[in-house]
Parts: structure tokens; C-alpha cells; sequence
């Protein structure tokens, strides 16, 4: 078997183990077992469980950007509607994510550290994906224009992240994903001129 394909297995069991059971309950002698590898083959591929566990985190962000990136660049939606789409799209991906939401606990913050630089890259990166709708609706004249948009940024995506702990820990994304659209519609009128 190719290295890429090693890793990959690798990858592919480990996202399925950490979803199921946590960071904290999965071991890298689980994962070595069910991927068929030796041990030494996964420390080959990961320096530890914690470059493994944030691999797979980083998988799960890469999908979200790339599935994001296709609502900002689509031309035939204008602005409100790329922003209604972007965070509605943002959620849905979100609550498959389950190693993301295993990064959302208080428990791990406290003792893991080694996944803030990849929330730092996405929220950056979102930042920049959600000025680009906004300054399109200015552009557009569909979107009042922005005093202070470093500052807006800033609350939106404080906003978002206040969803997730609810949506996604407390499970309450099911109840409320019917009711998105509505609360998408105050937004983007906020927004509007």
C-alpha cells in the first residue's frame, strides 16, 4: 500500500474514532487496530495523537471552506442571498462535523491548546470570505454602507460562534435549523439599505 494511501487510512479511522468516541477516549492503539497498521506506521505519518486529532479537524474545516467558497463566487446569487446561503450552508456543514464540535468543549480548551491555530486560520479566512459578500451588497447598493467593518466582522462572527455551543453541544441545531432563513432575513435587512 502507497504511503498516501496509508495515510489516508489512517485519516479516515481516526476521523470516524474521535467523532464516535472523542479525543479523549480514543487511543492511537485503537486507531492503529481498526486501520489494520502498525503502531509505528501512524507515529510515521502523525508526531502524536494531538497532529493526528488536528489533521482531522483541519479536513473538516478544508471541507467547510470549500463548500463556502462555492456560495461566495457564485455570480448568478447577489449579496442577501449569498449571505443567507453562506450561513445557513455554514451550520449544516457544521453539525456533521464532530471533531469540530469535540474543539467547542471548555474541558478541551483548558487542557488543548494545539487547535487555535487552526480556528485562528478559519476565522480569519472567514472574515475575509464574509467582507467580500458585504462589500458586494455596498457595492451593489443592496447593503447600506459600512462605518466601521473590522468592528462588524468582529460581531458577526462572535454571533456564529455563539450559535455553535447550543446548536451543536447542546443539541439544539434540529429544533432551530427549520427557523434559519427567518433569522437570516433580520440580518441581511439589518444590512440593507
Amino acid at each position: 500500500m502507497a504511503v498516501d494511501d496509508t495515510r489516508e487510512k489512517i485519516l479516515s479511522v481516526a476521523d470516524k474514532l474521535f467523532g464516535r468516541f472523542g479525543f479523549h477516549k480514543t487511543s492511537m492503539d485503537e486507531i492503529a487496530k481498526i486501520a489494520r497498521k502498525a503502531k509505528g506506521s501512524l507515529y510515521y505519518h502523525f508526531t502524536s495523537k494531538e497532529d493526528l486529532f488536528r489533521e482531522v479537524v483541519s479536513y473538516e474545516i478544508l471541507n467547510l471552506e470549500k463548500h463556502l467558497s462555492v456560495i461566495v463566487l457564485d455570480s448568478k446569487l447577489n449579496a442577501s442571498d449569498k449571505l443567507k446561503k453562506y450561513l445557513v450552508k455554514r451550520m449544516a456543514i457544521l453539525s456533521d462535523a464532530a471533531n469540530y464540535h469535540e474543539t467547542l468543549r471548555a474541558d478541551f480548551f483548558e487542557h488543548f491548546n494545539f487547535i487555535d491555530g487552526l480556528r485562528s486560520e478559519f476565522d480569519f479566512w472567514e472574515k475575509e470570505m464574509l467582507r467580500r459578500i458585504i462589500m458586494e451588497g455596498v457595492e451593489g447598493k443592496e447593503f447600506a454602507p459600512v462605518e466601521n467593518m473590522d468592528v462588524l466582522l468582529e460581531l458577526l462572527i462572535m454571533v456564529l460562534k455563539g450559535l455553535e455551543i447550543p446548536f451543536f453541544l447542546q443539541d439544539k441545531y434540529v429544533n432551530y435549523a427549520p427557523h434559519f432563513e427567518g433569522l437570516m432575513r433580520i440580518l441581511t435587512r439589518g444590512l440593507s439599505v
